[in-house]
């Protein structure tokens, strides 16, 4: 893990800043951005693709320059062009990197409640006081300076969540002509001792006068943070994904090699004295279980992020909105169904290796406790639920959900005839009637009843993401059908994709039924107790 030396500085573990240094030399820092400052301007789809590897090779690590590119995201959302300049092309580079200060110890997802202050200075610049925690890559030994991006009220500003302005207090202030200046009035004041990605430097962070400078307009912070928080909810989702992924490698080939028991239809290893625990039916159902995830979660992954470059890059403004309207709706989604199911496989995975997964030198409970957080940070999974079914599924009077439906509802009218997909998509179908019908049920208890919509958020998200897998599916299908009437070599491969997709809708898509029927029990009998009688 990472040491707090007594001055306050972060030193990462043992070959961190050599790998750092390494991967900055490479280019890969700059890989999404632009050119304009020193970036390569490669789209999202690119850098998603990129980050899976890095995240299954090391997570902990792998925060560091992605809180980076979160930072990045905001100052070209709202920083002026002068901003822009002074910070990114050194943050692109990797000698600066750059962090996001949202929670206070009182406060987490509510942050009108937070008490950071900024007090207005005569040059322009601010005095910032207030502490943060939780703070992911707050200190460390890796770059030169760090970019504290902050979430603070000005002292005349309304005490609520629209008094909240964003703020840059880097680590070391910086001299007009851009070089290193003197120390800034922020510092580490502990390291969080925690379950897992213990590479990386949580730490409570205190701002004492620190000199901070207004960044976009005064009172406008949430809008900045909501851009690093829906780039920083999609890595998450993709940290689910690789995790999710290196876990899965790791169990197939333990379960391969590991020999235990005889095969139940009779031996299968005559020469040896136990079959490979891969020939059982359950460790079957580990392995189906994460591979049908895995392998749809990075169609879904990438799907996302071109979503992304659209939003980005199309010049038709409908277009565009499309675009817009897919990944808003979408984004909980990704975070919170990625993240549940990666935690669901990750402890399948662990449980392929019976005592030994409990055991340290197999590495398999690193990535249960790595795993663990992606549910909680950057907005916990059930607040996602609360976002979709609060925020993203009313919007503009349901237009995203229903282009969401549409687009299913059009794949499966292109492909009911097909022999191989027409059943598949007949299954998709009636997942699809589930969530319409549950899409109207929440929409009609919203005035009626909140506590319904609340109770039913979470299962209306799994059944939504179910649909979203179940249509990644079907593309897949269809793209490995061309593939195989291509006559390419790989054919095996394509088959395999086949046969999961196959056990995906027969193994798994039925869960929207459940999720139905939870949804339509409503929250009667969960709000009922009492709070003294818990």
């Amino acid at each position: 893990g990472c040491l707090r030396e007594n001055d306050g500085s972060v030193v990462t573990p043992p070959g961190f800043k050599e790998a750092y240094d390494q991967f900055c030399e490479d280019g890969w820092n700059g890989l999404q951005v632009p050119t304009d400052f020193g970036g390569q301007g490669m789209p999202h789809v690119i850098s998603t693709a990129f980050e899976e590897y890095m995240i299954s090779a090391n997570m902990a690590f792998t925060m560091y320059p992605g809180l980076t590119q979160g930072a990045i995201g905001a100052i070209r959302a709202i920083g002026s062009l002068e901003d822009q300049q002074a910070y990114i092309p050194k943050m692109a580079e990797g000698a600066w990197s750059g962090t996001m200060n949202l929670t206070e110890a009182h406060c987490g997802t509510d942050l009108g409640l937070i008490r950071s202050k900024a007090e207005p200075q005569a040059d322009g610049s601010f005095k910032l006081t207030g502490t943060k925690m939780f703070i992911s890559s707050g200190e460390h030994d890796l770059t030169e300076n760090i970019i504290h991006l902050v979430l603070a009220k000005i002292v005349d500003a309304p005490d609520n969540i629209r008094g909240i302005s964003m703020f840059v207090v880097p680590k070391f202030l910086i001299n007009k002509d851009g070089s290193i200046g003197d120390r800034n009035n922020v510092s580490c004041g502990a390291l969080e001792k925690k379950m897992g990605i213990n590479g990386n430097a949580t730490c409570l962070m205190n701002f004492d006068d620190a000199t901070a400078y207004l960044i976009g307009e005064r009172e406008q912070g949430m809008r900045a943070m909501f851009v690093m928080m829906n780039s920083a909810r999609l890595q998450v989702g993709l940290q689910g994904l690789s995790i999710s992924e290196v876990a899965t490698q790791n169990a197939a080939a333990y379960a391969r090699d590991r020999l235990q028991g005889r095969s139940s239809t009779g031996p299968q290893h005559s020469l040896a004295g136990a079959d490979s625990i891969i020939v059982h039916p359950d460790v079957r159902r580990m392995l189906m279980n994460a591979r049908a995830f895995n392998e749809a979660g990075r169609a879904v992954a990438l799907w996302g992020a071109l979503q992304v470059d659209l939003t980005e890059r199309l010049e038709d403004s409908s277009e565009r909105e499309k675009a817009e309207d897919l990944i808003g709706f979408l984004t909980p989604v990704i975070k919170s169904f990625f993240t549940d199911k990666a935690f669901e496989n990750v402890n399948g995975a662990l449980q392929c290796f019976g005592g030994h997964g409990y055991i340290k030198e197999w590495g398999m409970e690193q990535f249960v406790r790595d795993v663990r957080i992606a549910m909680i940070y950057e907005g916990t999974n059930g607040i996602q639920a609360l976002d979709l079914v609060g925020r993203k599924l009313p919007a503009n009077g349901g237009r995203a959900v229903r282009r969401f439906i549409s687009i299913i509802a059009s794949f499966i009218a292109a492909n009911r005839e097909d022999v191989v997909l027409g059943k598949m998509v007949g299954r998709l179908e009636q997942a699809l009637s589930d969530l319409q019908e549950a899409t109207n049920w929440i929409t009609s208890r919203g005035i009626e009843n909140p506590n319904d919509v609340g109770a039913a958020s979470v299962p209306y998200l799994n059944l939504v993401g179910l649909v979203l897998f179940g249509y990644m599916w079907g593309r897949i299908v269809e793209s490995s059908l061309r593939g195989i009437n291509g006559g390419v070599n790989s054919v095996q491969f394509y088959q395999d994709k086949i046969t999961t997709a196959k056990y995906f809708y027969t193994h798994i898509l039925s869960e929207t039924q459940m999720f139905k029927a939870k949804i339509k029990a409503g929250s009667e009998n969960m709000m009922r107790l009492k709070a003294d009688a818990f």
